[in-house]
């Protein structure tokens, strides 16, 4: 994995601005893996995509994910806390036999399924995201994600899919692709209500890319403004240079 530099991060901030946030995290993996053909991440199940954007912001900002959220039952703000390397290490327990080939379909009640990618899921955006409506008929996204995920099957899955069935199948997905959907149990320390939280990967990491951007808009217009300095010259310069400066400046 490539480590990114300064430039690196102005660079992928700005080519993912008016992207959607599937193709921002597409594009920050590919910065870290650049060996890696664009065009093939959309491929990747979600669990692999989602494990490349934790390793690509231990990388950059460290272990420690903390975040906040609120209670759903009485609104209180409660902190969220995360090991990366952890979440790494324990989602790698189940493959540590190196000839075993991580599992790429499920089977259940006769049908069998491929892992959901990037693509799939942007084919659910496609088809019900640009309607200008706020429609969230989860059985019915479920179903379509199924339809798309489905080797050898019908044009359409049947409508009259029960809950149980889909929760089925989704169990078995889950199960083969953990990373897929990292949920975040918690307590309320206000009302002890206990509840989790989904971890949206990409908005997080975008979050910390976009703060770290705005920090290095600001060194540069502080160092360009007192030095007459370029925007290349003053990345050019080692942290600890930098931030010499910065403190001369500011004094």
């Amino acid at each position: 994995m490539q480590v990114l530099k300064d430039t690196d991060f102005l660079s992928l901030w700005e080519l993912g601005r008016p992207l959607h946030p599937l193709d921002r995290s597409l594009l920050a993996i590919h910065a870290a893996f650049p060996e890696m053909r664009a065009e093939n991440l959309a491929d990747w199940p979600i669990g692999r995509r989602n494990r490349a954007l934790v390793e690509l912001r231990t990388s950059c900002f460290g272990s420690a994910l903390q975040a906040w959220t609120s209670c759903p039952q009485c609104g209180e703000k409660v902190e969220l806390a995360l090991d990366g390397r952890a979440l790494l290490e324990q989602t790698m327990q189940p493959n540590r036999d190196l000839d075993r080939k991580p599992v790429q379909t499920v089977a259940v009640n006769g049908e069998t399924f491929r892992l959901p990618t990037s693509r799939d899921l942007a084919g659910l955006v496609n088809s019900s995201g640009n309607k200008g409506t706020d429609e969230e008929d989860s059985s019915a996204a479920a179903i379509s994600l199924l339809n798309s995920c489905l080797i050898g099957g019908e044009v359409s899955l049947p409508q009259n899919w029960s809950e149980e069935q889909l929760e089925q199948i989704g169990e078995k997905l889950a199960e083969a692709d953990p990373l897929a959907d990292i949920l975040l149990g918690f307590e309320c320390p206000s009302c002890s209500a206990t509840c989790s939280e989904a971890l949206d990967l990409t908005a997080f990491l975008w979050t910390e890319i976009e703060a770290q951007v705005r920090r290095l808009l600001h060194e540069i217009h502080i160092l360009a403004s007192a030095y007459g300095w370029s925007e290349s010259e003053i990345l050019s310069l080692s942290d600890f240079r930098r931030r010499l400066y910065l403190e001369m400046v500011q004094a």
